[in-house]
């Protein structure tokens, strides 16, 4: 099986990625985490970023900062405004 067909089915690690991007329209894609059907049904399917795997960039703007990075930053950021 291919890695093309294996996508049209579920959802892969690659697949899912898109979904971390710090580009709104590729953060808001993706958001299947076993069958990849339901993102293609509902029109959120996105099968590459823009700027290709390799020169896509994760996570969130505003924890860029390395010192939010610490154990104990990370555990209290979902308590933390935007």
């Amino acid at each position: 099986m291919t890695t093309g067909v294996l996508r049209s089915i579920l959802v892969t690690p690659e697949m899912h990625r898109v979904h971390h991007s710090v580009a709104p329209s590729e953060t808001n894609s993706n958001y299947g985490f076993n069958l990849a059907w339901w993102d293609r049904l509902f029109g959120t399917y996105r099968a590459q970023p823009a700027a290709g795997h390799e020169r896509m960039r994760i996570g969130l703007e505003q924890f860029r900062d390395p010192r939010e990075l610490r154990l104990d930053c990370m555990l209290l950021q979902p308590f933390r405004a935007p």
